[in-house]
Formats: structure tokens, C-alpha cells, sequence
């Protein structure tokens, strides 16, 4: 079976290549035609016939297929149903904002997690993705919006918040953030990519040493236990406390946050002392806390809060003088917002 391409940082290509004795400048030649160019068809401009040859007969340059696009009729929010390979499918958002786009990546099939406030929760896992499926679901979505919403292709941010635990697939997503750190990929700026994790403490324990400064957002919501037993079962397992240990060591760049991200459920984890206890927590740390309200999915036990709850919410953290954020809801229509994906059909 050939090899993707897209499974293959800068330094991975330059090896292959020497390792065949092909001309190094291969390497440049393909990197700027598939990433900065994002071009689909295989690059035959300026590479020999020998390095053509080689390619064709070793390396795949197809990429993730869109199944089904969603449009939001609301705020222009777009979600893709992508088939892969063995038919398996995973869903990316784009999230459009002052006419740029954030794209939320899938980094599994599903989800080990079992979050009761998240859709995807409800497939249980099926497999990690490959560092070409990650890596492919920008690549067709910045290619969709160059077919559909010509000049707009500006995916400026990337956040790992799709389907799965980032960190449970951690290689893959290491190499992927690689390749869009590339200044001979996509470039895009260490500050501008951010990876979510439930609490998955192996892959905590590897983040300072192994990921290529990106940011990380954890997903809180909520400072008591049973409250986050209930909500992120690996709570158990991985306790918030230990999480925040490891959390706490990570060295920051200046103007670095850690980002809490805390979904706000109705009668659940949503009262002044709910917030009193987050404040406290996290008060002190460089943390920045994205209010999330719950966004209801076909089945869900939850309901979301009111505006003035929400508010309230804040006004409590505020005290605690730690940056928040309410952030809106966009995509609900197509249910592409905030746990609600989920690719099982």
C-alpha cells in the first residue's frame, strides 16, 4: 500500500528523499505546491523524472473525501462530513469571524471520553486519525472555500476541539501541528493553533517536552468532583487536581494563557457558587475561561441557561479579575456548534 504524503512532516520528506538518493530540492518543490499552493493534483513542475517516478509508485496524494456540506443559514458556519478510506467518516467546522475563518479539526472517529454533555461521546471510539486525515480536513476545507466563497480562504486559526481526545492521538496530532507550522507547509503561527484535551494525563505528561509550543485549552466544566464525574467520566481516572498540576508546569510564552473552556448547563453547574469555585481555582494562574452555554443535541439529558445566568456567571468571575469569555453560539443550526458532532449515520 502506497504512503500518504500528507502523513510526512518537512524533516520526514527530506528523509525519504536522501534516503533514495533523489535531488534534495524535491522537498521544497512539494511542500510549497501541496501546502502553500494547496494544490490536489501531484506536482510534475521543476522535479525529475527519476523523483516523478518515485513518487508515483510509492506515495498517495489523495486526500479525505466531503460526503455532505452544511451551511448555516444563520451565521454562515459550514460543516463537513468527510469518508475516508475504510468509510469511516469525521466532521470539521469552519467558523467564519470578521471574514476570516477557524477551522475545528477532528483528531478521531469518535471518542473514548464518554462526555455526557457531548454528542460525539455517544459513538464511542473507532480509531485514531491519520496525520494525513487531520492535515486533509484543512486542505479540502480551504479548497471548498476557493471553489464556494471565492477570496474568503482565509483559515487564520486552528483549533483541535472536533471529534476525539487530541492528546489520546497524540503523534498524529504532533505531526499535523508541525505541518501547519511549517514555514514550508502552511505556515500558520504557533499562537493561532490550540489542542483541547478532556484531561488525558499521558498526553499531559508528554506536552512540554513534545509539542512545538502551540496552545492548550482544557475542557473544565466543573470545579467539583462529582459534578465533573458526572460530565467528563475520566475525571475518575485523570482528577482534575493531578490535571492542573501538569497543566501548571507547562512553560508560556509571554502573552500565553491557558485557555479553560466550561460549558454552562442549566440548574447544573451554573450558580454563584459554581462560579465562586472556579474563580477560586483558577485564580492567579494565566488562565482565560471561554463560557461556553450548552448546546442541546438529539437525545441530550441537559438544557442550556439563560442569557441573564450566564452574565451572572461572569460578573462572578469577573471579581476573580480572570479574563472570560461568553462565547456565541454559531452552527446550532446544522448542529456544528460546541458538542454536537457526531459522524455516526
Amino acid at each position: 500500500m502506497k504512503q500518504s504524503f500528507y502523513d510526512l512532516n518537512y524533516p520526514d520528506l527530506e528523509a525519504v528523499i536522501s534516503q533514495n538518493n533523489l535531488n534534495p530540492s524535491v522537498a521544497a518543490i512539494l511542500f510549497n505546491w501541496h501546502y502553500k499552493k494547496k494544490e490536489s493534483i501531484q506536482c510534475r513542475d521543476n522535479i525529475s523524472k527519476s523523483s516523478l517516478a518515485f513518487f508515483e509508485q510509492y506515495f498517495d496524494f489523495s486526500l479525505p473525501e466531503i460526503n455532505l456540506v452544511h451551511e448555516s443559514s444563520k451565521d454562515r458556519t459550514v460543516k463537513f462530513l468527510f469518508k475516508l478510506k475504510d468509510n469511516h467518516k469525521v466532521e470539521t467546522v469552519l467558523i467564519p469571524f470578521n471574514n476570516k475563518y477557524s477551522i475545528c479539526l477532528s483528531s478521531q472517529v469518535g471518542c473514548a471520553m464518554n462526555c455526557s454533555f457531548c454528542f460525539t461521546g455517544e459513538q464511542g471510539l473507532k480509531r485514531n486519525l491519520a496525520t494525513s486525515e487531520i492535515v486533509g480536513q484543512f486542505l479540502q476545507a480551504w479548497r471548498w472555500l476557493a471553489s464556494n466563497r471565492p477570496g474568503e480562504e482565509r483559515i487564520l486559526n486552528i483549533v483541535f476541539m472536533g471529534q476525539g481526545e487530541p492528546l489520546h492521538n497524540f503523534d498524529a496530532v504532533k505531526k499535523a501541528c508541525e505541518i501547519f507550522l511549517s514555514q514550508r507547509g502552511t505556515s500558520i503561527g504557533v499562537q493561532k493553533i490550540t489542542i483541547s484535551t478532556a484531561g488525558y494525563i499521558p498526553g499531559l505528561k508528554r506536552w512540554s517536552q513534545e509539542t512545538p509550543g502551540v496552545n492548550l485549552a482544557l475542557s473544565l466544566h466543573s470545579p467539583f468532583t462529582e459534578k465533573r464525574n458526572e460530565l467528563i467520566p475520566i475525571n475518575k481516572k485523570y482528577p482534575l487536581a493531578e490535571v492542573l498540576t501538569y497543566i501548571d508546569a507547562i512553560p508560556l510564552q509571554k502573552k500565553q494563557f491557558i485557555t479553560y473552556e466550561y460549558i454552562l448547563i442549566k440548574g447544573f453547574n451554573d450558580s454563584p457558587d459554581d462560579a465562586k469555585k472556579l474563580g477560586a481555582l483558577l485564580a492567579g494562574k494565566r488562565a482565560y475561561i471561554n463560557l461556553i452555554p450548552f448546546n442541546p443535541f438529539p437525545g441530550s439529558r441537559y438544557e442550556s441557561p439563560d442569557l441573564d445566568e450566564v452574565e451572572n456567571f461572569k460578573a462572578v468571575l469577573d471579581e476573580f479579575r480572570i479574563p472570560t469569555l461568553i462565547r456565541g453560539t454559531k452552527g446550532d443550526d446544522v448542529l456544528a456548534a460546541c458538542g454536537q458532532l457526531n459522524s455516526k449515520n
